[in-house]
């Protein structure tokens, strides 16, 4: 019988408790509170750290006044970690596929404004076909959504304008324009295009810095180089849309998310016009080389076709 290498020896000593006990101190950055996600003993979390240090052979954590910091060591430890405990999810829902049971859990992290309607029709749709189907959904800015996938906190990331990297896959994408959003009754609502120049006549409802917005923005606000007023500048899209649907000022957002005030007139949306196209692309992100499971494989061919469909309804500029 050939000797086990190594790696193989390692691994078989690693128990799962272990793995999960470690992962929760890594994004809790403390005992007491990983032992408080757990639901066991503080006492119990600590004796699992000290045994897993004990087998791996080096301190996994730096213990600060602040709580628990990885050290190098634990830094590659939580990479295998991660990719372990995702791996383990994934041969439990490919395990049920083949008993013929249509269940599973997919984690989404998303930015806020796809919660009003385009993730709940999703998510709809999806349970309509695998009811026993369980989502988890966290709220993040698109600059932490990225970081989000990469330490295991989500299965995927629903972001705009993400910065592409080696370490994430693009599974699906839509390209999106920006535009004005005032109130049905506002003196721009009837326009059929406006410019910045146009908007900057009213007050403005503007994005912060952690919104990929902004950044669309920033070029069409410094050649304008006039003095505007600004009433709210926030990163909350729902904080902005119902502020504009007052008639508080002019906001500026994609058609996404913005379905059922569009339906029902609460709000109006204006494609912006500039030398250069106003094109937000929002994707759906994983951790690159992560296969699929089969329960967020068909949630990914939903999310394919909901914003082919979108993108294909985009008015013509």
């Amino acid at each position: 019988m050939p000797k086990p290498t190594a790696a193989e020896t390692f691994a078989s000593h690693i128990h799962a408790r272990s793995l999960r006990y470690f992962d929760a101190i890594r994004r809790c950055g403390s005992i007491r509170e990983a032992a408080r996600q757990l639901h066991v003993a503080s006492s119990a979390v600590n004796r699992q750290l000290l045994k897993l240090e004990a087998e791996v052979g080096t301190p996994l954590f730096e213990r600060l006044a602040s709580g628990l910091a990885l050290t190098a060591a634990g830094e590659v430890f939580a990479r295998h970690v991660i990719t372990v405990l995702q791996d383990a999810r994934r041969f439990e829902s490919e395990m049920d596929a083949l008993r013929g049971i249509r269940r599973g859990e997919i984690g989404i992290v998303t930015v806020e404004g796809l919660n009003s309607s385009f993730l709940p029709d999703l998510v709809e749709r999806m349970l309509a076909r695998y009811p026993a189907i369980r989502f988890q959904v966290h709220t993040a800015g698109s600059a932490t959504i990225a970081r989000a996938i990469l330490d295991g906190d989500a299965d995927l990331g629903l972001a705009f304008s993400l910065p592409r990297t080696g370490d994430l896959q693009q599974l699906a994408v839509g390209r999106f324009q920006l535009g004005a959003i005032v109130a049905a009754d506002h003196p721009l609502a009837s326009e059929t295009s406006v410019t910045f120049a146009q908007c900057a006549r009213y007050p403005l409802i503007l994005g912060n810095a952690q919104l990929s917005i902004s950044g669309l923005l920033e070029p069409l606000i410094r050649h304008y180089a006039k003095p505007f007023q600004t009433v709210l500048e926030s990163d909350s899209i729902e904080l902005m849309r119902r502020m504009a649907a007052r008639g508080r000022g002019v906001g500026f957002q994609t058609r996404l998310g913005l379905e059922r005030d569009l339906a029902d007139g609460t709000l109006a949306h204006i494609p912006l016009r500039s030398p250069r196209p106003l094109v937000s692309e929002l994707g759906a992100y994983a951790r690159a080389g992560r296969m699929l499971t089969p329960a967020l494989d068909a949630f990914v061919r939903l999310l394919a076709e909901a914003l082919a469909d979108r993108e294909g309804g985009e008015p013509a500029m």
